[in-house]
């Protein structure tokens, strides 16, 4: 039995498979898990991604990088969470981002063929994960458009409520932490740290939120 099972079990990618039938879906999927330090690429942009991958602990970003390295974060991966899923159905389209480890990681890889392909024996709940993949390109396009709205916004301080609007929102209070950094927000939104951290100081002293590291709380 695989050692994060509760974590496979757990995730979205498993969810209504029963605990017994998953260890003979692993071993049809040709399952492999794979360690990686602190800073290190899980896959890189020009890859083809033959896996989705599924994070069993630590912590991943998912990036884009230009030319000259200037970095555009495109979300974080929390542990039980896949990655990779739509270049990986694609087959044929490389990579246009990164995956790189913010701390040291464990990533389960699942072979996308045989997540695609329904196999000789029938797993009785193949098509159930299948459904939920379905189900995960879905919200993750969802998310993509949340990210467009935000940086379509004109200004850093209108990128930035529209951020924390929503996820005031997704979280349904006024009081939550974000996964981001100050500079991961700073990437993640496509502005300058310095003009962020000084609006955020603005915003602050104007009473419309308060905040310490990545914790906030939004005034009305």
């Amino acid at each position: 039995m695989y050692p994060f099972f509760s974590i496979i079990q757990n995730s979205t990618l498993f969810s209504g498979i029963p605990a017994e039938e998953i260890e003979s879906i692993l071993h049809c999927l040709e399952a492999k898990t794979e360690d990686f330090p602190k800073n290190t690429y899980i896959l890189r942009a020009g890859d083809k991604a033959h896996s989705i991958g599924l994070l069993l602990s630590g912590k991943a970003l998912i990036m884009q990088e230009d030319f000259w390295g200037n970095r555009n974060l495109i979300a974080a991966i929390h542990s039980g969470q896949i990655f990779a899923e739509a270049f990986a159905c694609s087959q044929s389209s490389p990579l246009t981002v990164s995956v790189v480890t913010e701390v040291p990681s464990v990533v389960l890889f699942l072979n996308i063929h045989r997540v695609m392909t329904l196999c000789s024996s029938s797993c009785s709940f193949h098509s159930q994960m299948i459904h939920n993949l379905l189900v995960n390109l879905a919200n993750k396009n969802l998310l993509f458009n949340e990210k467009l709205t935000h940086m379509s916004q004109r200004s850093t301080r209108e990128k930035l409520l529209s951020y924390l609007s929503t996820e005031a929102q997704r979280q349904k209070c006024s009081e939550f932490d974000i996964p981001f950094s100050r500079q991961q927000l700073a990437d993640y939104l496509s502005v300058e740290r310095s003009g962020l951290s000084m609006e955020l100081s603005k915003m602050q002293k104007e009473g419309l939120l308060s905040f310490h590291k990545n914790h906030f709380r939004l005034t009305t």
